[in-house]
């Protein structure tokens, strides 16, 4: 019973879905970040659904991730933004924190979602029909796994707020980082999809840490978009 409140509580935090009421005492957000990889292969089946529904080309790109987009009420963009924005525009630590709270749209965060969208969708597109469901359902794991890796090595930047709670190592969050990678082990390119996610996690957890000194909820959100686009775009280039 606890694992399943633990799994509505990652349905709630990571997508629009309505995930219904906890029973009983919620669980703490760190506890339940084992369940964000399996939300991650929700996420890739609805996005491969729309993909291949629509055709499996340049439309059919665009509609998947608006689909995905739709399903995770933009969070990951909206992390990307906030988090381009701080690191682009911050003067030093409390700045660069003070502009990622800020809910405006600065000129880093605009060129950030304009590149790594278009990137996304074309890479999508280039793979056509190449982008079955194993890739859609690996990938979809994989870039929530890449999120809880961070949890589990960096410290909060803050005192409060997202990262603050979901930070701190946990004995099922480096478990289910492991399990994702093993089950990963068994698709097609899996290291050229192991080698971009864990490349993604590795270059934004040391911007963060020495930016912000720190995890943040926008750090998580940006891991998670980074890392999908990343992987669709290794794919591509093979």
């Amino acid at each position: 019973m606890r694992r399943l409140r633990e799994i509505q509580l990652a349905l709630m935090l990571l997508t629009r879905l309505p995930a219904g009421r906890i029973p009983g005492e919620a669980p703490a957000l760190a506890t339940a970040r084992w369940a964000f990889p399996l939300v991650g292969l929700f996420a890739g089946l609805i996005g491969w659904t729309v993909f291949s529904l629509a055709g499996a080309g340049p439309v059919a790109a665009v509609l998947s991730i608006g689909a995905l987009a739709l399903l995770t009420g933009a969070m990951h963009f909206d992390g990307l933004a906030d988090f381009a924005d701080g690191m682009g525009g911050g003067r030093d630590r409390n700045h660069a924190l003070e502009i990622m709270r800020d809910s405006r749209l600065g000129s880093y965060g605009a060129v950030a979602l304009g590149l790594v969208t278009l990137l996304w969708a074309m890479a999508l597109a280039e793979l056509g029909p190449g982008a079955g469901p194993m890739q859609f359902l690996a990938i979809g794991a994989l870039s929530r796994a890449a999120m809880v890796l961070l949890q589990e090595t960096l410290p909060p930047a803050r005192a409060d707020g997202l990262g603050h709670s979901a930070a701190g190592r946990t004995r099922g969050g480096m478990a289910a980082v492991i399990l994702t990678v093993l089950a990963v082990l068994l698709c097609p390119n899996r290291v050229l999809l192991l080698g971009s996610c864990l490349l993604v996690a590795l270059a934004v957890g040391a911007a963060a840490r020495r930016k912000l000194g720190g995890l943040t909820g926008d750090v998580l959100g940006a891991t998670q978009l980074l890392a999908e686009t990343a992987c669709w775009v290794a794919l591509s280039l093979v």
